[in-house]
């Protein structure tokens, strides 16, 4: 059983923000589970390196059901409604079932060709702006996932901007009332769309979530609903945001690797894959309780509810599993990573987020042919809280 000092993950500032994975190493140097207090204030049993922290993401010991949190943690829901992120098997593997037959890995490639044109038509606007410089997250990185979902989901007439901010807020401001004020809100928005679809249906996902029925005869609920929608619009884009940009960033960091790629870009699915793994959109999955004490690596975390985070960012630096893992390398056998979770929470879209980032990264390369960051890597700003790893903003220049 572990003694050691609770750590308060907060109060290591940005640094820790910046780069958390020399902390993530020290305390897998020391073992798997420590006692944190997380920035947005909770305390929480931390798991870090690649067997135990993948073992935990598909213990079924653990819960996504938020009703079975301990109240004395002081969490709150950041999700709307009830969605696949909130259940545990059976519930999850119904509310799955619903929607995983338009997100195979073969629908998704139909995609391909008009994510091209939403990237082509993104870039144009891009290199045509003034000057030679431009915020990459604002010209490609946010609009391209944000304009792929909402053509996906068939909501066209959303408020992005409005909707950006809402859901920057819900997941990873480190104020608890701010994110009850933008999840309320996006709940009452999504709300309103699901009803506007519903009166006017027509050929998109959002439409035959609400109309169509499984072969049992089974619909999602109104509750389920925005849920759904919450959390396709939401995971649709916030993780691929920042895949991209952390492709981006990674590349123009490591010019060796940026020149492989150049020569051939028949090393971009690979180079995707290094990126998940090394600088990964997620840094800890949403979160999890314990139902019952669980002894990993022979330190006993309590059952009753509590907070379970596991370091997906330390797993897949855990050098147990890849070797020199802290070198990006678009050369290297990544496959293995739990960059999209593990277990029955693997993410139902990263077929989709493979396709955005993959075509993204080479058609920038391809017509920015002399691409560089446009600001010093260490004065970058980071997301906050320990959900999203990607940059606020990243200047590049061409």
């Amino acid at each position: 059983m572990t003694t050691e000092a609770l750590l308060d993950l907060g109060a290591l500032g940005d640094d820790f923000i910046r780069d958390p994975y020399p902390v993530y190493a020290g305390l897998r140097a020391r073992g798997p589970v420590h006692r944190v207090r997380i920035p947005e204030g909770a305390e929480a049993w931390l798991v870090v390196g690649y067997e135990a922290g993948k073992a935990l993401l598909a213990d079924q010991r653990l819960t996504k059901d938020w009703e079975r949190a301990s109240p004395t943690l002081g969490v709150k829901k950041v999700s709307v409604g009830t969605s696949m992120l909130g259940s545990d098997a059976p519930a999850h593997t119904r509310l799955r079932r619903l929607v995983a037959k338009e997100f195979t890995a073969r629908r998704m490639e139909r995609l391909a060709p008009r994510v091209q044109e939403m990237t082509d038509t993104l870039l144009d606007a891009m290199l045509a702006g003034p000057g030679r410089s431009a915020d990459l997250v604002e010209a490609l990185s946010f609009p391209l996932p944000m304009a792929v979902i909402c053509e996906l989901l068939g909501v066209p007439s959303l408020d992005r901007q409005a909707f950006r901010a809402w859901s920057n807020t819900a997941v990873s401001s480190l104020d608890a009332e701010e994110r009850g004020r933008a999840t309320a809100a996006m709940k009452t928005y999504l709300g309103d769309l699901i009803a506007e679809r519903r009166a006017a249906p027509g050929d998109d996902l959002m439409s035959a979530l609400i109309h169509t029925a499984d072969d049992d005869g089974d619909r999602l609920s109104a509750a389920e609903l925005v849920g759904m929608a919450w959390l396709l619009l939401v995971a649709g884009h916030e993780t691929t945001v920042n895949l991209i940009s952390n492709g981006v960033l990674s590349l123009l960091n490591h010019p060796d690797q940026l020149a492989l790629l150049r020569a051939d870009f028949g090393l971009i699915d690979n180079a995707v894959e290094e990126t998940l793994r090394y600088e990964g959109p997620l840094e800890t999955p949403t979160y999890r309780f314990t139902t019952e004490p669980l002894d990993v690596g022979g330190t006993v975390i309590p059952g009753g509810g509590e907070l379970v985070l596991v370091a997906m960012a330390d797993c897949d630096r855990d050098p147990a599993r890849f070797p020199d893992a802290d070198r990006f390398d678009i050369t290297r056998d990544a496959r293995g990573h739990v960059a999209f979770g593990h277990g029955i929470h693997h993410c139902l879209g990263a077929p989709l987020a493979r396709i955005e980032a993959r075509i993204a990264l080479r058609s920038l390369l391809e017509r920015c042919p002399r691409l560089r960051l446009d600001a010093d890597p260490g004065a970058l700003s980071w997301r906050t809280g320990m959900l999203l790893r990607g940059p606020l903003s990243l200047p590049v220049a061409w």
